[in-house]
């Protein structure tokens, strides 16, 4: 599924990788992430909870947030930070590029 295009930069897929769902999840270099689309924008994060690892891609994306199904701890999807009363670690997201041949994530 996925190409790579130098060590951090890896092809995705096409523009409608989503095609009409709020999120898919992908495994991409054995890493278990979950795309979510965010208005216009289109995020990637961990799809275990930093919590307990809950699959997130059972949750929902609800005003910017993406809700743990099993707490309902939500996370910030611009910066990872959880809701207030929570103490750990924020949720790891990754940037989406949007490039004429499709939808590339970066690695860091």
């Amino acid at each position: 599924m996925a190409e790579t295009d130098g060590p951090e930069r890896i092809c995705l897929g096409a523009h409608d990788l989503l095609a009409g769902r709020n999120s898919v999840a992908i495994t991409v270099r054995g890493y278990h992430l979950l795309l979510v689309r965010d208005g216009e924008r289109i995020v990637a994060a961990e799809r275990a909870c930093p919590h307990e690892g809950a699959d997130l891609s059972l949750g929902q994306c609800v005003g910017g947030r993406l809700l743990c199904p099993r707490h309902l701890a939500s996370f910030d999807l611009r910066d990872g930070s959880v809701s207030p009363g929570w103490s750990f670690r924020a949720l790891r997201l990754f940037e989406i590029e949007s490039a004429s041949d499709g939808l590339w994530l970066r690695m860091k």
